[in-house]
């Protein structure tokens, strides 16, 4: 059996809501990915803050995110979660 894919489960899941990303966006979110070595958990989160503060995808914001995140390869969901309050951003559970 194969490794579940939860990022690609989590892109589903928008577009099963509305929210419908451009193969470009998606093709960039998987690049996001690549780059800086994120678990998916990083990603995911990066992408539900980005579409909740810039109401769009925007892929700059989104990779600024996701580098803050894996600053320290052992951050765990509640330092990303302190690092969003420091910023002045929102928690998201």
């Amino acid at each position: 059996m194969g490794k579940i894919d939860l990022l690609a489960n989590y892109i589903e899941d928008l577009w099963a809501k509305g929210f419908k990303l451009a193969d470009e966006e998606v093709q960039f979110i998987y690049f996001g990915r690549k780059y800086t070595n994120a678990a998916d958990w990083k990603v995911i989160l990066s992408i539900r803050v980005t579409l909740q503060f810039q109401q769009t995808f925007d892929g700059s914001f989104y990779l600024s995110l996701l580098e803050l995140f894996t600053q320290e390869p052992n951050y765990t969901y509640s330092d990303v979660n302190q690092i969003l309050k420091e910023k002045g951003l929102l928690a998201i559970s």
